[in-house]
C-alpha cells in the first residue's frame, strides 16, 4: 500500500522529522489560499501522485506569489502525470501539495526497505540527492552507503552515527542526522512500512536537516493492525 507525499510526511513530522509547512489542495482557490495560510515568499506546488520523478515530468511548480501558485494548481489539477515511472498512461492528478519552498545548501538520499532475502531491514543512503536511487546506483555507486539493520536489536544509534559521518554532514549536524535517521527508522518498524525514502534530504541555509519530498509504503497483510494507516488509502 503506497500514499501520497503529504501523507508520509504528516507520519514522519509525528516522529520527529522536520518537514517544510504545507497544506493539501484539491482546487486552484485552495492552493492560493493554503500559499497565503502557510506563509512566506516562495511556494512549491506539487501533484500528488503514487509515483517519484514528478519534477522532471513537469509535476512540481515554483511560484513567488498566491495568483501564480492558484495558476500552476489550475495546470496540474486533472491532468495525466506521466513519470518514468508511471507508464504511458501515467496517473491523473486530484490533489495537490503546497508547501514553503526551501533553500538549501546540500542535497542527500535517505531510504529504509525491507530485505525480504535476508529478513532485515536494509538503510540505503547517498550524498547524491536529489536523483532516483537506480540512477545513483548505476552512476555513482561509490557514492552509496548500505546498513543492514539486526531486527532482534533494531537499529543502533551507533549506525545512525556511521551514516551521518559516511554523508559528510558537518560535525555539527552529525546529532541531528542521527536524530531524522534513528526517526525514519522508528516510523519503518512501528508501521509495518516496507520503504520509507526521503529523496532530497537536505541541509538549509538555516542548517537544519529537512525533508523536502517523503515516499512510504506499507504491508499489506498488517493493515488491519494499523487502521490509521488503512484509512489514508
Amino acid at each position: 500500500m503506497d500514499i501520497h507525499e503529504y501523507q508520509a510526511k504528516e507520519i514522519l513530522s509525528g516522529f520527529g522529522v522536520r518537514v517544510p509547512r504545507g497544506g493539501v489542495a484539491y482546487s486552484p482557490e485552495q492552493a492560493a489560499y493554503r500559499a497565503t495560510e502557510i506563509g512566506g515568499r516562495r511556494w512549491a506546488v506539487k501533484a500528488q501522485i503514487h509515483s517519484g520523478a514528478r519534477g522532471k515530468a513537469g509535476g512540481i511548480k515554483f511560484c513567488d506569489d498566491a495568483n501564480a501558485v492558484q495558476e500552476a494548481a489550475s495546470d496540474l489539477l486533472g491532468i495525466r502525470l506521466v513519470t518514468s515511472q508511471t507508464g504511458p498512461r501515467g496517473k491523473l492528478v486530484h490533489r495537490l501539495y503546497v508547501e514553503e519552498a526551501s533553500d538549501f545548501k546540500s542535497e542527500y538520499y535517505l531510504g529504509f526497505v525491507l530485505d525480504r532475502k535476508s529478513e532485515r531491514v536494509m538503510v540505503v543512503a547517498s550524498a547524491a540527492g536529489g536523483m532516483e536511487i537506480e540512477e545513483i546506483s548505476r552512476d555513482q555507486p561509490d557514492s552509496v552507503i548500505r546498513v543492514s539493520v539486526e531486527p532482534a536489536v533494531g537499529m543502533q544509534p551507533f549506525q545512525a552515527r556511521e551514516i551521518a559521518f559516511g554523508l559528510g554532514f558537518d560535525a555539527t549536524l552529525i546529532s541531528q542526522a542521527v536524530v531524522t535517521i534513528l526517526a525514519c527508522y522508528r516510523a519503518f518498524r512501528d508501521l509495518d512500512a516496507t520503504m520509507v525514502e526521503i529523496n532530497p534530504l537536505v541541509v538549509t541555509e538555516d542548517n537544519e536537516i529537512v525533508a523536502l519530498d517523503a515516499k512510504m509504503s506499507f504491508d499489506d497483510n498488517a493493515m488491519f493492525r494499523r487502521p490509521q494507516i488503512s484509512e489514508l488509502r
